[in-house]
């Protein structure tokens, strides 16, 4: 099949032809229709996520058709997939107790697996996976694995995001989209932070009742402006020192904070406001994934119109073209995600 590969940190990636993968018996093989390019490959294709290395095929925000089922496998050839980026065990006690993105034994494609920037990928635990919806293309369908179910989760189980409550939001990269369009779905007010001034005017077609750039704001002091105290959630969609401080100081008393954003390489160790957090009496959240039984929820949400997500897939990409997307990340980027769908390509 042809992949992808990880040879240099910070290099183009490889395109190279390379063994089909083995099928594991509690699973399937996809033929990939789509793969998201995420934040969390740029960690890996830098060098700064452990599990990374010479060799590493990225991709976990991906759907597909299976091509090859194992003999305890819960699909069967032909049935089109969409995948969680945490593919748990179904058996430790975390999955057993509704907490499957917290599994010990847990297999993630593109980091501790094989991942999807290629023609087939191997999902063992195949019951994580869930029907691709009739109507939803591949596109959109690759971007749910990770940002939207990432942001989901944040807002309805470690926040409790209610109806007229201000979320702010920092960082408008495919974590930071999915958080406001979902926000703005659940009733919430909604301010969005970034630097770059062409994503906070995206924003506002989407819906951000207000925006703060925060190249000429001291974005913790205009948010508490604009909430007239304080937003109620704060959510940090980069994994950096700078705005997960402007997060929690930009809360109001009792305001919980969810750290989205993946501190990785020299960010996996900053110094946080505990004054600010200690003063306010603020929640501090850490979240990753979601779990695989909250997908029927969210994909029922979107099947009926409630929230529209395709603002999100700003572009679609041929495999070829997956090494500039990650180049791009070590600055500003434009509106929107990019997502593979042309493997070949």
């Amino acid at each position: 099949m042809r992949a992808a590969i990880v040879r240099d940190f910070h290099e183009d990636l490889s395109i190279e032809t390379v063994p089909d993968p083995d099928c594991p018996r509690s699973g399937v093989v996809l033929r990939v229709e789509a793969c998201g390019v995420c934040r969390s490959d740029y960690h890996g294709w830098t060098g700064e996520h452990p599990l990374v290395s010479n060799g590493s095929i990225l991709g976990h925000e991906y759907c597909g058709t299976v091509v090859e089922a194992g003999a305890r496998a819960t699909y069967r050839v032909g049935d089109r997939l969409i995948a969680p980026f945490i593919l748990a065990c179904g058996t430790c006690p975390a999955c057993r107790t509704g907490v499957s993105n917290t599994c010990k034994d847990q297999i993630v494609p593109g980091f501790s697996a094989p991942g999807a920037y290629a023609e087939y990928v191997a999902v063992p635990f195949d019951h994580n996976l869930v029907p691709l919806p009739e109507k939803m293309t591949p596109a959109l369908a690759a971007g749910l694995g990770c940002r939207v179910t990432t942001a989901w989760h944040a807002l309805t189980d470690r926040a409790d995001l209610r109806a007229g409550e201000w979320l702010a939001v920092h960082g408008t990269g495919g974590i930071g989209l999915a958080t406001l369009l979902l926000g703005k779905m659940l009733g919430a007010r909604v301010v969005v932070v970034d630097v770059v001034q062409e994503k906070l005017d995206h924003a506002r077609t989407l819906g951000a009742d207000a925006v703060v750039n925060a190249t000429s704001s001291d974005v913790a002091r205009e948010i508490v402006e604009i909430t007239g105290g304080g937003a109620h959630v704060s959510v940090e969609a980069l994994g950096i020192e700078a705005t997960t401080n402007a997060s929690v100081e930009c809360l109001g008393l009792l305001g919980r904070h969810v750290q989205i954003g993946m501190p990785a390489g020299p960010t996996g160790m900053m110094q946080v406001n505990m004054r600010a957090i200690y003063s306010k009496q603020l929640s501090f959240f850490g979240t990753r994934g979601m779990p695989a039984w909250k997908y029927p929820t969210l994909l029922g949400l979107i099947e009926r119109g409630a929230v529209d997500l395709s603002p999100m897939v700003a572009r679609e990409i041929p495999l070829s073209r997956a090494s500039a997307e990650l180049r791009a990340m070590g600055g500003p980027t434009p509106p929107g995600t990019a997502v593979i769908t042309d493997l070949l390509g």
